[in-house]
């Protein structure tokens, strides 16, 4: 792809930002035990290092919308990445959990900025025939980053203290800041749009809610409340900051973006492989850690290969879709992805390292392929002027589809050994563990087939010009 050095600068440096934002998501995972008995606090507090994260990225989002309108590129980016900056500094030297938290909320601040604030970029810098290349470097730092951070926070944790997992960021972090200061340049003109504090106020209550009784669902059963009843808090919040959006002049969010049928249609597959994805990822390290009992670093180590071909394909994956579109492209991947987590499906006590590796590499594979065109054909569905809304919705809709999707594939891994236990009850802990894994790979795998279904429905075409 021949890009101009002013598109590469550009692309470089939103790249590098939105690469720590994404790898900061799953950093804590293996760092928690380390970080709880120096703390002196427990599981369903410390998770909140990474749900927390997550719910503050969540509720950033569909700001964004209107700050990327509001605010020239470079003063945007800037703030953003000096939230992030700051707020990494304040976690490697907290001294105690509260002032941790705090550091990671106000990384997760400026991080929900990145991902939106790219997209819209990216489409605003290249021609459509041009945006599948773009958006495959894109997938170095939206895939490649979430699944390269289990792996490097095994290796600093066995080796450092945990406070290296931001000792490390920060150094690059400010040198992405300097790099932008003085070679950012705007995209686009800013809108003197009037500020909808209500639609604010309902989406961060609306989508917040949810995340948490998403997030909760993970450690807490289903008929609690702090899981049902925030979920259905989140979604009448929700369903009024959208009645709201109908009938504001000044909407936050523009809904007219799921009037485009090729925008639903990528959004709504993306969702399936959300769920698929991080569910499954979680799926993997439980059964290394608690059933097979290999350290945190050896269970990284597993994902590192598929996390290698995430990084080597991401740039290919975007050229595939700029050449042959997204229909077949995208039904390949899914079925790929299918195949690998059929593979996990069939785990057992005694599964070779070089099977287990290989199933989780094949369903990165397929995942590579897949994901970042399904993004690139949602955005070339919409025109310039409805970008920032398309980016804010479908990064907001992959972020619950990906809380979501956690505490899914959670209950049906804890509900399939429970009952698996009761009519099993000579059977060891481990082994019934292991049949709740199993399935939830089992269902995980019948999911990308209903993705693989959906993919039918699109219409096989070349991306064409938008205005």
């Amino acid at each position: 792809m021949n890009i101009s050095q002013k598109q590469k600068s550009i692309l470089t440096i939103l790249v590098i930002g939105t690469f720590l934002g994404f790898l900061n998501q799953t950093l804590m995972n293996v760092a928690l035990p380390n970080i709880m008995n120096e703390f002196h606090i427990n599981t369903g507090t410390g998770q909140w290092l990474t749900n927390g994260y997550m719910l503050v990225n969540g509720i950033m989002v569909p700001l964004t919308a209107f700050l990327i309108q509001r605010l020239t590129t470079r003063r945007l980016y800037l703030a953003a990445v000096g939230l992030f900056a700051v707020g990494t500094l304040i976690a490697g030297f907290a001294p105690n959990f509260t002032i941790l938290i705090t550091g990671r909320m106000i990384q997760a601040m400026g991080a929900g900025v990145f991902g939106p604030l790219m997209n819209v970029v990216v489409m605003n810098l290249f021609t459509p025939d041009k945006r599948g290349g773009a958006m495959g470097l894109i997938g170095l730092a939206l895939n490649f980053a979430p699944t390269l951070g289990p792996t490097l926070s095994g290796l600093i944790v066995t080796n450092l203290s945990w406070r290296f997992l931001f000792f490390i960021v920060a150094p690059l972090i400010i040198a992405n800041f300097i790099l932008a200061y003085f070679l950012l340049q705007n995209i686009g003109e800013p809108k003197m749009l009037k500020f909808d504090f209500l639609s604010v106020i309902l989406s961060s209550i609306g989508l917040g809610s949810m995340l948490y009784g998403f997030s909760n669902a993970g450690a807490t059963p289903w008929s609690n409340f702090t899981v049902w009843g925030f979920i259905i808090i989140g979604i009448l919040v929700t369903a009024l900051f959208v009645w709201r959006q109908f009938v504001t002049e000044t909407p936050l969010l523009n809904m007219t973006v799921f009037m485009h049928r090729e925008f639903v249609l990528a959004m709504l597959i993306n969702v399936v492989l959300m769920i698929s994805m991080y569910g499954g990822a979680l799926m993997l390290p439980l059964y290394m850690q608690t059933v097979r009992g290999s350290s945190a670093f050896i269970s990284g180590l597993v994902l590192f290969p598929g996390a290698l071909i995430t990084a080597f394909l991401s740039p290919w994956s975007g050229r595939l879709y700029d050449r042959y579109g997204v229909k077949y492209l995208t039904l390949t991947g899914i079925l790929i992805t299918a195949l690998g987590t059929f593979i996990l499906s069939t785990l057992t006590l005694i599964t070779p390292f070089w099977i287990i590796v290989s199933g989780q590499f094949i369903r990165q594979l397929g995942l590579v392929l897949v994901l970042m065109p399904i993004q690139t054909e949602a955005f070339n569905a919409l025109p310039l002027s409805l970008m920032p809304d398309g980016s804010a919705m479908f990064t907001t809709v992959r972020q619950l589809a990906a809380s979501f999707g956690t505490a899914t594939l959670v209950t049906i891994m804890t509900k399939s050994a429970m009952n698996y236990g009761a009519t099993h009850k000579s059977f060891l802990d481990t082994l019934i563990q292991l049949h709740g894994i199993k399935t939830t790979f089992f269902v995980a795998a019948l999911l990308m087939l209903v993705a693989a279904a959906l993919t039918c429905l699109f219409r096989n075409k070349a991306p064409i010009d938008r205005v």
